[in-house]
């Protein structure tokens, strides 16, 4: 019998919080010009984009898993399958703690990122590592400013925290959509969370390249100014 891999793209941003795109152009994106099984709408401190998205599913012949990237004080992590979002600005045991009671998958994002897209603090969860019961490591990110921490994750996770290894494209424009991706046995969203709690997905790097790069460099200042617009937001909550 052949083994079946699934491929989830669990990293995603629309323009409910600092992505470029809207929701129904990334469904159409993922439809037309990628061959993913799963994504995960993880906007920043917020999971309205990603129950939009989830509510247009059944049009398409992919799934869409409820994320959000929750901004807490030791840094950023996604949490997967969610039905409430979770605040900004608990702790990464409380914020992890929070995911847990809905029954969803913690993963630390880009653990080894610095600040360099500004306010919204990409702050490093390394050290969280040793200290909180994540499910999941982002061993790769395929932003074009995090090839340093892409190594930095595969290292820290090569030397085994008993926690599975995911990838995303963190993408900001629709071109990235699919550039970074987790393979995982099967192909719906029950088998994706199944390969996680067996340990048995892989991160994977997806095409993309000089044309995305550019693509962020032509419209950073745009996604600065989003980033800037939704860390005041939070602030005020």
């Amino acid at each position: 019998m052949n083994e079946v891999w699934g491929k989830a793209d669990l990293h995603i941003h629309s323009n409910h919080s600092d992505g470029l795109a809207r929701i129904p152009e990334i469904m159409e994106y993922v439809a037309n010009e990628t061959d993913l099984d799963i994504i995960a709408i993880t906007d920043h401190n917020t999971i309205d984009g990603a129950l939009f998205a989830q509510s247009l599913a059944d049009m398409y012949d992919f799934e869409v898993v409820v994320g959000e990237e929750i901004s807490s004080k030791s840094g950023h992590i996604i949490g997967l399958f969610l039905e409430e979002a979770i605040p900004a600005g608990l702790s990464a045991a409380e914020t992890v703690s929070r995911i847990n009671e809905q029954n969803g998958i913690a993963i630390i994002a880009h653990p080894f990122a610095n600040r360099a897209f500004g306010p919204f603090g990409l702050e490093s969860v390394g050290k969280a590592i040793y200290d909180v019961a994540f499910h999941a490591l982002e061993v790769y990110n395929s932003s074009p400013y995090l090839i340093y921490a892409n190594r930095l994750a595969a290292k820290a996770f090569a030397g085994g925290q008993g926690v599975a290894a995911t990838g995303g494209s963190d993408a900001h424009v629709l071109k990235a959509v699919g550039n970074g991706y987790t393979l995982f046995h099967g192909r719906t969203a029950e088998e994706l969370r199944v390969s996680i709690d067996r340990l048995e997905t892989r991160a994977e790097a997806g095409r993309g390249g000089l044309s995305v790069a550019l693509r962020y460099a032509f419209r950073y200042p745009q996604i600065r100014r989003l980033q800037s617009w939704n860390w005041e937001r939070c602030r005020v909550k």
